[in-house]
């Protein structure tokens, strides 16, 4: 992957279709940290992971004697621990509006991701048309401004980015005429270096 540049202290696990894994990732290759990425699967799961991790999943980063395991967390821990370039606004105004939009991104539409991803086929269908329907919603907002209502590339991006880029997987069109404003937005996102980055190789496999 492309994040990885040498041996490092900082370890992180990671799942490769794992949305939640896939925005710290993207933190991480935005600020060029030097990590290990170990890729957690059903079939290659480490033993270490349930000793670090009481919930014994991913994403978890390991940084030295710190391990976090909500990945809002390490998303904010990342950008105060390397500050260049800083993902999240100076102003507390504008830093609580942004974390205010990251907890809204969780807590509507990730829960329609893992949904669709495992749901039964009635509450899938659901799912896809109030995702769908939301997108459309937002897309005006893209206007404006070339980010989720910032000038600047911050973490609320970060989180947006990998449902974004999973639309088609999750058998989700959206109707491009109605949704320009936000198709350039999503052609911002993915022509980012540190998007490229930060996929892995099954999330490379979700676009042709």
């Amino acid at each position: 992957m492309g994040v990885v540049a040498k041996r490092s202290s900082m370890i992180f696990y990671s799942g490769g279709d794992d949305h939640f894994s896939h925005r710290v990732r993207i933190v991480l290759a935005e600020k060029g940290v030097a990590v290990d990425i170990v890729e957690v699967t059903d079939e290659q799961h480490p033993e270490e992971l349930a000793d670090l991790n009481p919930y014994n999943s991913v994403p978890t980063l390991l940084d030295r004697d710190l391990v976090l395991y909500e990945s809002k967390v390490m998303m904010e821990y990342l950008d105060e621990r390397f500050p260049h370039p800083p993902l999240l606004p100076v102003y507390p105004v504008a830093r609580a509006k942004s974390r205010l939009w990251m907890h809204r991104i969780e807590r509507e539409w990730c829960p329609l991701v893992d949904q669709i991803q495992s749901g039964a086929k009635k509450d899938v269908e659901k799912a896809r048309k109030e995702l769908r329907e939301s997108l459309v919603g937002i897309s005006p907002i893209f206007e404006d401004m070339p980010y989720f209502m910032s000038e600047e590339f911050t973490l609320v991006d970060c989180c947006l980015a990998p449902i974004l880029w999973r639309l088609p997987a999750l058998g989700i069109e959206l109707p491009e005429k109605q949704v320009k404003p936000l198709m350039s937005y999503m052609e911002r996102l993915f022509d980012r270096d540190g998007f490229k980055a930060a996929l892995s190789e099954s999330e490379r496999e979700m676009r042709p």
